[in-house]
């Protein structure tokens, strides 16, 4: 029995849990399922993930028994063109979960959250042919990080620990009411998104695909791609391997 369990019923609907003691990843195991027809909104929930990542293959620091490690299968109807805003759509629904224990947290665009300009929670989109895995990492009980992590935690900003069931159900039922709102109804879920945007009005560093490019973020437009000011124009970057912050001015 997992300290899961007693969540499982209040979940919505189509979303169910799988609890696993321990995993190579989340998204790894959920992604298996996901190839032999699993139907949408299975969320598996892992105690310990041996080997955790983030973007671009980075470890995810994870201690058993503190973090908060979850994947979710999608289904999305909508064209695979929108499916990339499931990142944004993610980071809303774990800011506005953390939001019931904490201060505004805080979007970084693509795909981590923050408190106080630290790290609390990073997400992880990777689709299939039919499906989307929405990997989600939370620190929800971490008091000690690894030096130079810039990194915090629902108990370190509390002061207390929290239950890490409860902050999944908050993140599984916004999960469930935006990640249908990626096509139409995207606009209406910007304005939480941009409200909570770390990089508006910052200097910023971005490796893309084709070339690195430094500029003044200028927001987020209207299909979640990040408005960077570099030499005199206004580029839309869509995808960026990673991003990081120059100077701190702006708000």
């Amino acid at each position: 029995m997992s300290d899961f369990d007693h969540i499982a019923a209040q979940l919505p609907d189509p979303f169910r849990l799988l609890w696993r003691e321990k995993v190579s990843s989340t998204n790894d195991e959920l992604r298996a399922l996901a190839e032999k027809g699993m139907a949408e909104g299975l969320v598996l929930v892992a105690e310990e993930q041996v080997a955790g990542r983030g973007r671009r293959g980075a470890e995810w620091f994870s201690p058993k028994g503190e973090s908060l490690a979850f994947s979710v299968l999608l289904r999305p109807t909508e064209p695979k063109g929108f499916w990339s805003r499931l990142s944004l759509v993610a980071g809303l629904a774990v800011a506005e979960a953390l939001e019931k224990y904490v201060p505004l947290a805080e979007i970084k665009w693509p795909n981590d959250v923050l408190i106080g300009g630290k790290k609390i929670a990073g997400i992880l989109v990777e689709a299939g042919k039919d499906y989307v895995i929405v990997g989600i990492g939370i620190n929800v009980n971490t008091e000690d990080f690894p030096p130079g992590l810039a990194a915090t935690s629902l108990a370190i900003e509390r002061g207390g620990e929290v239950a890490r069931e409860e902050v999944l159900l908050e993140v599984v039922k916004r999960l469930g009411r935006y990640a249908p709102e990626i096509g139409s109804g995207f606009l209406d879920l910007l304005t939480g998104i941009r409200e909570r945007c770390h990089l508006t009005g910052r200097h910023v560093a971005l490796t893309c695909a084709d070339r690195r490019r430094e500029g003044l973020v200028r927001g987020i437009g209207s299909a979640g791609e990040l408005l960077l000011d570099s030499d005199g124009k206004t580029e839309a970057i869509v995808q960026a391997d990673e991003v990081r912050l120059i100077t701190n001015t702006g708000c």
